[in-house]
């Protein structure tokens, strides 16, 4: 049989599984409790979404558990796995392995709002910060949503960040909402996704939450199977999209971890990627960033980290599926549209018979 037959097939029986179940993917560990980042307790997100016309973009935060992280830090590392990027923070959290704040994602052109929001409203918490005690580190993360959103309008600003902060709660929307508002993700529409795992024998949750703006339709890999070429010839006059427009991956974990090992957890996130069908393309920023909820001494053996490994790639494949499947269709700047996968895979359907 041709490789060409042979993954044809696949598709076939990928679109007859989501006909009957409205499933397409399976998760190779248990999930969580909710399968969200949040069922690692005391984490909560927020969002605050624009969406006006030409205006299609927002905020999302993380917030993790202990409202005082500027004197009791978290563990978190972080991997660049491609760098095209203009993060705030990362530099120092690399260096120290701590993380100081919520972490902020929104646009390419709102990280510097972002990162004045942070330490605005942390100068209100923490009146000593600058004034006989240290600075602070807000970590700001972005992606590019030009297509969709009038980048240059730079609409977003310090309000916002205040609303996705107070709006944060361990549920929340997902898709085309907060930071995902404008985002592209394999020539349709990405955004905000999540997922999360659990390994009984460690009691251990890891959750990641993304935000999805990378790949090239062609390559779209759902499950093992490549069904972007076939959306390709049903749809051929979608908008293209290069492998450049870039992921944020954010893991939290419930066991103590120190930087190194939740660096090495991060790096995984690009097994994740990769099932996808992406290969970080030359214009893209790739970074995965993790913490631990736990500061204890008493670390997880290396030894025991393997199956934290293994979650890590998995929960990073199935929270960008979730954000594609969770993101409705958009049409923003210069009419520039992006369709959700949900719509795209029902057309494939009823396409089939």
């Amino acid at each position: 049989m041709f490789a060409d037959d042979f993954n044809q097939q696949g598709v076939d029986a990928l679109l007859a599984r989501w006909r009957a179940q409205r499933k397409i993917f399976t998760p190779r560990f248990p999930t969580g409790a909710n399968n969200r980042i949040s069922d690692v307790v005391g984490v909560t997100v927020g969002h605050s979404t624009l969406s006006e016309g030409d205006i299609q973009t927002g905020v999302t935060a993380i917030v993790p558990p202990g409202g005082n992280l500027y004197t009791h830090p978290l563990p978190c590392g972080a991997a660049v796995l491609n760098g095209f990027a203009k993060p705030m923070g990362l530099t120092q959290v690399r260096e120290l392995g701590e993380l100081q704040t919520p972490i902020l994602l929104g646009n390419t052109f709102s990280v510097g709002t972002l990162f004045n929001a942070m330490v605005r409203q942390s100068c209100v918490d923490f009146p000593q910060i600058g004034r006989g005690s240290a600075t602070i580190n807000p970590l700001v993360l972005e992606c590019n949503d030009a297509f969709l959103n009038d980048i240059q309008a730079m609409a977003v600003d310090e309000r916002h960040v205040l609303e996705a902060l107070r709006s944060a709660r361990p549920e929340f929307a997902r898709g085309s909402v907060g930071a995902g508002r404008g985002m592209s993700c394999f020539g349709l529409k990405g955004g905000v996704g999540t997922a999360s795992r659990y390994h009984q024998s460690l009691d251990a949750h890891l959750g990641v939450l993304v935000l999805a703006n990378f790949g090239v339709l062609s390559e779209l890999t759902l499950d093992g199977v490549r069904i972007g070429s076939e959306i390709e010839s049903i749809l051929p006059d979608l908008a293209p999209q290069v492998d450049a427009g870039s992921i944020i991956i954010i893991m939290a974990c419930d066991r103590p971890l120190d930087s190194r090992q939740l660096t090495r957890i991060a790096r995984r996130a690009g097994a994740g990627i990769g099932r996808l069908g992406s290969y970080w393309g030359h214009g893209s920023g790739d970074i995965a960033v993790a913490f631990s909820t736990r500061r204890e001494c008493t670390l997880l053996q290396d030894d025991d980290l393997e199956p934290l490994l293994a979650m890590a790639a998995d929960a990073t494949e199935q929270a960008v599926l979730d954000a594609m499947l969770a993101a409705d269709t958009v049409v923003g700047f210069q009419q520039h549209a992006r369709l959700g996968l949900t719509a795209v895979l029902d057309y494939l359907v009823t396409r089939k018979g």
